[in-house]
């Protein structure tokens, strides 16, 4: 019990730190990579509660995928920071409003949870664990089995959406002056080479 209070509070605690250094990194190759350091500890507090599935969806999807295109795209892309700060400082009056929404929104939601939850009706049970298995063996239980449709139909869209992807942003590969053909060059025959031409005086040279 003392072990999971200790790794709860590091956990958490190296949440919110990392969740600070995001906002206040000056870098924002150091920032990704302080949020990739916030979703591995978030995976660590799940873990804590017996969620394992979600701490491995944190682990694949959000830092194995989410954080690291992040970190390419952030990479790749030429910053100008004294850009991004005059962009800052002239949205900063429509980032106060809204972060005066947002608090007015979770100040509200607090105050109707302490009220009351809302009923939302009664379980049916049909999604509850089953005994003497895993979450993750009861989660894939229930998906293929009650929502297999639904899975295979959200597979086929991401996949449709994929190839849309790609097939928007190919683009055909253009021939570049000067570049060579190595398998033309390799089967050209000498006399289709060169032609040799006797030029009259006052002329140039035919190609």
């Amino acid at each position: 019990m003392l072990i999971q209070m200790l790794a709860f509070y590091l956990f958490a605690f190296l949440v919110i730190a990392s969740a600070v250094m995001v906002i206040t990194a000056k870098n924002p190759v150091h920032s990704v990579l302080w949020l990739i350091l916030a979703f591995f500890n978030a995976a660590g507090l799940m873990v804590l509660v017996g969620a394992e599935f979600i701490a491995m969806l944190l682990v694949v999807v959000y830092v194995g995928a989410v954080a690291v295109l992040f970190l390419f795209v952030v990479m790749m892309l030429d910053i100008d920071f004294a850009e991004l700060r005059a962009g800052f400082v002239r949205n900063f009056p429509l980032g106060l409003v809204v972060a005066l929404i947002l608090l007015a929104e979770l100040v509200l939601g607090l105050g109707a949870y302490k009220i009351g939850a809302i009923q939302l009706g009664e379980p049916s049970g049909v999604g509850a664990p089953r005994m003497g298995e895993s979450n993750i063996e009861s989660l894939g239980a229930l998906l293929y089995s009650k929502y297999l449709f639904l899975f295979e139909t959200a597979g086929i869209i991401l996949l449709v959406a994929m190839v849309g992807a790609i097939v928007l942003t190919h683009r055909p590969p253009k021939t570049l002056r000067g570049h060579q053909n190595i398998t033309k060059q390799n089967s050209r025959r000498p006399e289709d080479a060169t032609v040799m031409k006797r030029p009259e005086v006052g002329q140039g040279v035919e190609l």
